[in-house]
């Protein structure tokens, strides 16, 4: 039985699109909640630029981890020397040319290799790493955040369908409705005065119809924009689900916020962040140890005397260390404005923790509201259907006036709406708890 009304109401809606804005049914575009999320995801920007992020923080990582090769370089050098003069007879005196080798060459190699500098370059590849995790949350993030965009956008058109459905159906029954009442009029049994409420009555549904399907139009545009379509696009929805997740309790979507919130987890890489800043400003109170070597070709030889004009070569390795005096009190300032830094970025995450909470426990019992309230819209649809039958039985035995009438018709479409808005707010409100929780 579930399964024929599903298909009905596809029928219906198909129909409905086509004749509205006259295009067949077969330029419409049929797609399921998760088929339109894939669209999004394929169409939206926002998930590009942090894709791209996640892309760059990755070869900042990759770059920071090649550092701790050694640095090697190599140079070449031809140099032209003129004569020395010799000033035997003082400086003011013409002196005599000292000849010497004039053109002298050089070509060699030289590296450098970091063995300690405080550990500020592990400390720079955890910085970059944790930046890298940062902007893969946030490429989560923003993807979790176009799919709740995007269901909220495909459940109001969903929502525009229903309730064109349900006026146009409460519309078919007022005509007949009128025509009954024509025809006591016709014999005598009524006033003018009712065959003319009635049809006010018609023509102001007609106008909420008129309404209704300028929603939709309005709706699909939304909906077409963020899948990346044209506004043209006719896009005919799924029946909305009728089934709801009512056992998880508010202690496990709490559960689940904590392990998977973009926000909180974000703030606990901030934190890891500024907590890592910290370490590296305390590193600059270290001393710096290298290997150092270099190797080289020259001519002439001048490096021993006496001098030569022949190729020589030469290799030095060694250790060489450094340590800053000024540091010790030029850091102190540093270090101190770090740990505040970090203690502001502690108390930041625990503040983070608290909203999730208030988030979480809002969004839950929002939800847990909405289901309730399609229980009582249930109920009240039952009711004023029950109501509106036994007003039109006795408006037709003449024993209530047709005001009376026209209130029970009304309130049985407003409980109708009422109850599919609130399935609609339940699913909606059902998305945003998972969005919040981040498990969307």
């Amino acid at each position: 039985m579930k399964i024929y009304l599903t298909g009905l109401l596809m029928l219906g809606t198909s129909c409905i699109i086509s004749a509205q804005t006259g295009n067949p049914a077969h330029d419409t575009l049929r797609l399921s909640l998760k088929d339109a999320w894939q669209r999004a995801e394929e169409n939206s920007r926002h998930i590009k630029i942090n894709t791209i992020n996640v892309d760059i923080a990755e070869a900042e990582v990759k770059d920071a981890k090649r550092e701790r090769l050694p640095e090697i370089g190599v140079k070449g050098s031809v140099e032209k020397a003129s004569n020395i003069p010799i000033y035997e007879n003082g400086i003011f005196s013409k002196p005599s040319q000292h000849e010497v080798i004039h053109t002298l060459y050089r070509a060699g190699a030289d590296f450098y290799l970091n063995i300690y500098n405080g550990n500020k370059l592990n400390l720079k590849i955890k910085e970059n790493q944790t930046l890298q995790k940062v902007k893969e949350i946030r490429k989560e993030q923003s993807i979790s955040d176009i799919h709740y965009k995007t269901a909220a956008l495909y459940l109001e058109l969903q929502k525009t369908l229903i309730f064109k459905n349900l006026i146009q159906q409460d519309i078919a029954d007022q005509k007949v409705q009128l025509k009954e009442i024509q025809a006591l009029y016709k014999n005598g049994v009524v006033l003018k005065s009712d065959v003319l409420r009635i049809e006010l009555e018609l023509s102001k549904r007609k106008m909420t119809l008129t309404t209704i399907e300028n929603d939709i139009l309005i709706a699909m545009q939304k909906l077409n924009i963020i899948l990346g379509v044209p506004d043209e696009q006719v896009i005919i929805p799924e029946a909305p689900s009728g089934q709801w997740n009512e056992n998880t309790t508010y202690a496990e979507y709490l559960t689940l916020a904590l392990d998977h919130s973009f926000d909180f987890h974000v703030s606990e890489q901030q934190t890891k962040l500024s907590k890592i800043k910290l370490k590296q400003v305390k590193a600059n109170v270290s001393p710096k140890i290298g290997m150092y070597g270099e190797f080289y070709y020259a001519n002439p030889q001048i490096f021993l005397y006496p001098y030569n004009p022949y190729w020589y070569s030469l290799g030095i390795v060694g250790v060489k260390a450094s340590f800053s005096i000024s540091s010790l009190y030029h850091n102190t300032q540093k270090v101190k404005a770090a740990a505040l830094e970090f203690e502001k970025e502690e108390e930041v995450h625990k503040d983070t923790e608290d909203k999730v909470r208030q988030q979480v426990k809002e969004a839950y019992l929002r939800y847990e509201e909405a289901l309730e309230q399609i229980k009582v819209a249930e109920t009240n649809v039952t009711q004023a259907t029950e109501n509106a039958r036994i007003i039109k039985n006795t408006y037709f035995n003449q024993t209530s006036l047709i005001t009376e009438l026209l209130d029970a018709d009304i309130q049985l479409l407003q409980t109708k709406f009422e109850l599919e808005a609130a399935k609609i707010m339940a699913q909606n409100n059902y998305y945003l708890l998972q969005n919040i929780t981040g498990t969307l």
